[in-house]
């Protein structure tokens, strides 16, 4: 059997790198609480950014072809990438994944930068359930728990959520989340591959991109029931999806939760990282992860000065 990817990597020394690649914005058209997200070039324009950036997990894409260099087909069904998004990247702008392993190990340093040098994101990659604590297991364990929250006031670490049901047909519309198709994305994907659309793969089914993990996941988000403060804008900070018995197949039915696993802040955002757990309907096993930080953009809750004043009258 052929293998996944025939994209061109370069080695060099201890590195292999991809191809210089030029992402496509595929959310400009996304929507929630009755207004567009950052993708869309107004609303970033207005929160301060140049234009709507790539959402970072289309970055991950890139990566498929290294992981698969190193593990083989291993990376495909039990594989982990963990990254911290750094710098916004623009539609029309390269970027270049990397990633140094050394020989031996069953994990590896992962980045990504565009032409001018910029880090996109930060991370590591790693195969099976032995591997070392992946970049955000560390990262978690140095940040300081939110204080003085008004858009995340009512969300509590170890709040979980019901099951939901979640699948993913070749020409199946995502929602007003992700306004477009498995079929649609593999049109403009940075790293094509037959496997995302034909059966004739080690598992006999077409599998889900990385990438796309994160929309099968995300796509039914506002059906979780947490309840963040609102409308406010947020974005993907950080990022990791984890295979843990085998990819992810295209139509195939699958059942998740989610659970708070932290809540963190920063000047300018309220973040809340959640877990989810993927599950077989019915079935108690997990069979994958997604760890995601969402940060919420505190200028872009109207109320949040006033909101605050009232919560926190005696804070400075």
């Amino acid at each position: 059997m052929t293998r996944a990817f025939d994209t061109p990597l370069e080695t060099i020394g201890q590195v292999l790198a991809g191809p210089w690649r030029k992402p496509v914005n595929m959310l400009l058209e996304q929507s929630y609480d009755n207004h567009l997200s950052v993708h869309d070039d107004a609303m970033a324009q207005k929160l301060g950014f140049k234009a709507g950036p790539i959402e970072g997990p289309t970055h991950f894409s890139q990566f498929a072809p290294l992981g698969e260099a190193i593990w083989g087909d291993r990376f495909l069904s039990e594989g982990c990438l963990s990254a911290h998004y750094r710098n916004m990247v623009l539609e029309g702008e390269e970027v270049r994944a990397f990633i140094e392993r050394e020989p031996g190990e069953d994990h590896a340093r992962i980045w990504a930068t565009k032409r001018d040098g910029t880090e996109v994101l930060k991370g590591t990659a790693s195969v099976g359930e032995h591997a070392p604590p992946t970049a955000l297991d560390l990262r978690l364990n140095e940040l300081a728990p939110l204080e003085q929250a008004v858009i995340l006031r009512d969300l509590k670490v170890g709040q979980r959520t019901k099951r939901i049901g979640v699948c993913m047909d070749a020409n199946q519309h995502m929602g007003a989340l992700y306004p477009f198709s498995l079929n649609d994305k593999l049109a403009k994907i940075t790293e094509p591959s037959a496997w995302y659309s034909s059966d004739a793969t080690p598992w006999k089914r077409a599998i889900v991109p990385f990438e796309m993990i994160s929309v099968l996941l995300q796509h039914v988000a506002r059906q979780d029931g947490l309840q963040i403060r609102g409308p406010a804008v947020g974005l993907f900070a950080d990022q990791e999806i984890r295979l843990i018995k085998g990819p992810l197949l295209v139509g195939e039915n699958y059942e998740i939760e989610r659970e708070i696993v932290a809540l963190t802040g920063s000047r300018r955002t309220e973040s809340y990282w959640t877990r989810t757990f993927v599950y077989h309907p019915g079935g108690s096993e997990v069979i994958a992860t997604m760890l995601l930080n969402q940060a919420t953009l505190k200028e872009s809750y109207a109320p949040y000065a006033a909101e605050h004043a009232i919560l926190y009258p005696t804070a400075p």
